[in-house]
């Protein structure tokens, strides 16, 4: 990190001396990017504004920092955002926001988008962003990070963030492009695509991935005893899965369909299960099809509309002594949107929506193979709708900007909710933006906290939606055209948290229920540069103190201290780069109340374009130093209270478009 830093401070000194002297030539479009000042962002208000204009603090991902630091999956893109960490179990990747990320959550404490189409599941509400994530992560145009709450225009799961990913169009390929890799534990992935705009007006994209991995062999001391094989696994920690993406437009029209299909192996002994049983395994799929239209009325009024369906179905295979559970569940939904914005009156743009969703299927069962027993088989249906209004009001013309926000939730599981969001975006100069915001935000408790029962946990119909409010305010200074200087300072609280405990003390028996309440308070800062010459970076620091007010400590899995530094170096002309990315994590409390070690990990990528022609090339190491760490889980995992991560790794990577 330090070496990074150095870097970037004696970069900005030498691109300021040669800033009339590029190292190398850029193209058109490339320039363009290079100098745009201020970036757009959808995602914050349902429509494109500049992210200084935006009502939250914002972070942008783009398909090059994508390609140039050797991202895999969306998990490796939130790791390298500010404020963002991400825990691993070995079977799925959760994320945690500014000092909250409870283990084993399923990510149902952000709301994951794609294209503005909702991710999270019905059942289970979970975020994917590993490797069951259903978008291959080189489609990928952008990701957009959305902090704070955000159900004032998105309802449920948008407590700390809403992540909004705007894949490529078919003009972004103008032709087959396939793609493949290599990588430790006999790691293997293809991509086949295609994508052009054609002069009828239809634009389409096409791609399919297959993925296989065998995973690493693994040493768990808890299991170190001669009936589980010395607490060495091998052959149990295997991943493989398929996906496609599909994505066609025609003038207002456009439609989304994708699948995806994994299964992996569970090397951990989670759930009691028999150690080193290469049986035990969960296999997701999922799918989805979405039809937008978006029509401009007028110049200054616009209408959206959106019709989707969905489908999970979830499926676990569990060994206990010989005995094969089966954990099943299956999701199946559908609904629309429709969404009017008008600018027609003076110092105003306002948006009004609705939307409607009908759970068609919720669907779970678990029972016994042999000697068959079935423990629950629970089939149910649900809906809710909802309406929001926002108003952006310029009070001081390119001054003084108030936003306010407000959506109403109606489900037919719980009473109604009211969460609104306030914004005051003061630009006293013409490259200084001061915000401040509030909102609340509110999570539904899943069919699975709700009514799941099986030998280990009991059902509890009587959850509470969790409730959160936040306060905060930003500072964003632009020094010079591509400079940005950001700081910022929040607090928040939540309120009728659910999470899991045990029914009686020694019982092994866990129940979801409203525990408590968590409070944090922290702030953030970040310096990011783009400079004539090539170069590329940013550094950040996060501080949270987050703590459990029921018992007045600090809560687990919560880092206090998290530094990040990312660094891009054009290291001959515009066709060969370097990717570091360093990133320190500080200790987190463990559910046995002991602390995991604090870690810093490298990751170097080379990455190289047009030494051929239609030709892509990278080389990633990760976990350069080998560094051993290790992240907390829950207590299904018990005696296991935290898992070993992947040492170094490397994968090489060749990309040809036809």
């Amino acid at each position: 990190m330090i070496t990074a830093f150095v870097i970037m401070i004696a970069s900005f000194q030498n691109s300021r001396a040669e800033s009339g002297s590029p190292a190398a030539p850029v193209s058109a479009s490339e320039e363009a990017l290079l100098f745009q000042e201020i970036p757009s962002v959808y995602s914050a208000s349902k429509y494109e504004q500049k992210v200084t204009e935006a009502p939250s603090s914002v972070s942008i991902v783009t398909a090059s920092d994508i390609k140039k630091y050797g991202y895999r999956t969306l998990a490796d893109v939130l790791r390298g955002v500010r404020s963002f960490f991400v825990t691993y179990d070995r079977n799925y990747n959760y994320v945690g926001v500014r000092g909250f990320g409870r283990p084993a959550d399923y990510n149902n404490r952000i709301l994951l988008l794609i294209d503005g189409h909702r991710t999270n599941d019905n059942l289970y509400d979970m975020a994917f962003i590993g490797t069951d994530g259903i978008l291959d992560v080189d489609i990928i145009d952008r990701v957009e990070i959305i902090r704070g709450p955000g159900s004032s225009l998105y309802g449920s799961n948008a407590l700390f963030a809403v992540v909004n990913v705007i894949t490529k169009r078919g003009r972004d390929l103008k032709g087959m492009e396939v793609s493949g890799e290599a990588a430790r534990y006999d790691t293997y992935k293809g991509r086949l695509s295609y994508g052009d705009r054609y002069s009828n007006g239809i634009e389409a994209l096409f791609s399919g991935t297959v993925y296989d991995s065998k995973g690493p062999s693994l040493f768990f001391p808890e299991y170190n005893s001669p009936t589980t094989n010395h607490g060495l696994t091998s052959g149990t920690d295997y991943d493989r899965f398929h996906s496609l993406f599909v994505k066609t437009s025609y003038r207002d029209f456009t439609l989304q369909a994708a699948s995806l299909s994994r299964i992996k192996g569970i090397p951990t002994g989670s759930f009691e299960t028999d150690f080193n049983n290469p049986d035990n395994r969960t296999r997701d799929q999922r799918a989805y099809l979405d039809l937008q239209y978006d029509h401009a009325i007028t110049a200054k009024n616009q209408v959206s509309a959106r019709l989707f369906y969905d489908y999970y179905k979830y499926t676990g295979d569990y060994i206990t002594s010989g005995v094969t559970n089966k954990d099943r569940g299956l999701g199946e939904w559908w609904g629309g949107e429709i969404k009017l914005s008008s600018r027609s009156f003076n110092n105003h743009r306002l948006i009004v929506g609705t939307e409607y969703t009908f759970n068609n299927h919720l669907d779970q069962r678990n029972h016994d193979v042999y000697p068959y027993g079935v423990y629950l088989d629970d089939q149910r249906r649900s809906e809710f709708w909802a309406a929001y209004i926002q108003d952006e009001i310029t009070l001081i013309r390119k001054k003084l900007v108030f936003n306010a926000g407000l959506r109403y939730d109606n489900y037919n599981t719980f009473t109604d909710t009211l969460n609104p969001r306030l914004a005051l975006i003061y630009t006293p100069w013409g490259k200084s933006i001061f915000k401040a915001l509030f909102g609340t935000a509110f999570r539904a408790p899943s069919p699975f906290e709700l009514y799941y029962q099986s030998p280990t946990n009991s059902p509890n119909a009587d959850l509470k939606p969790e409730r959160i409010s936040t306060y905060e305010v930003v500072y964003e200074q632009y020094l010079g055209d591509h400079c940005r200087a950001t700081a910022a300072g929040f607090f928040y609280k939540i309120y009728n948290l659910i999470d899991q405990m045990e029914t009686a003390p020694g019982s092994g028996i866990t129940i979801f229920r409203n525990l408590g309440q968590i409070q944090s308070h922290g702030f953030e800062i970040e310096l990011e540069n783009k400079w004539a010459n090539g170069i590329e970076g940013r550094i950040s620091y996060a501080f949270q103190k987050t703590v459990d007010l029921a018992t007045d400590g600090i809560l687990s899995n919560s880092p206090e201290h998290m530094v990040k530094a990312n660094l891009i170096l054009p290291l001959w002309r515009n066709k060969l780069f370097a990717g570091v990315e360093q990133q320190y994590t500080s200790l987190r409390k463990t559910i046995d109340n002991s602390y995991t070690s604090e870690f810093f990990i490298t990751n170097i990528t080379l990455f190289a374009q047009r030494m051929a022609k239609g030709l892509e090339l990278s080389a990633s190491v990760y976990n350069v130093f080998n560094t051993r760490y290790s992240d907390p889980v829950s207590a299904d995992f018990m005696p296991v209270t935290a898992v070993q991560q992947d040492q170094r790794a490397y994968r090489v990577k060749l990309t040809y478009a036809f």
